[in-house]
């Protein structure tokens, strides 16, 4: 944890009260850098703290109501639907 904690610049004291749940998450920069470092997806342990990225928000503020019913049509479609229509868009193929 040492190890860690220095690497992403915080004390192992903080980074251990993180894992216990003794303070609040940390910052947006803080999550992504212990995600890099940890090999995870930031995007996932952004969520876990209860965050969204700052990237994201900005994309949302900029047309909330369609974002909003994107996100609301597909909250209950199975994984495979949602990877359908991000390949779709990524690819250029609407």
């Amino acid at each position: 944890m040492r190890q860690v904690a220095q690497r992403i610049g915080v004390e192992p004291a903080y980074l251990s009260k993180i894992e216990r749940g003794d303070v609040a998450p940390p910052s947006e920069a803080t999550t992504v850098r212990l995600a890099r470092e940890l090999g995870e997806d930031p995007d996932v342990l952004l969520a876990m703290a209860g965050k969204v990225s700052g990237d994201l928000q900005e994309i949302i503020r900029r047309r909330p109501q369609l974002f909003a019913e994107l996100i609301r049509q597909l909250k209950e479609a199975p994984d495979g639907v949602i990877l359908r229509v991000v390949r779709e868009v990524r690819d250029g193929e609407w």
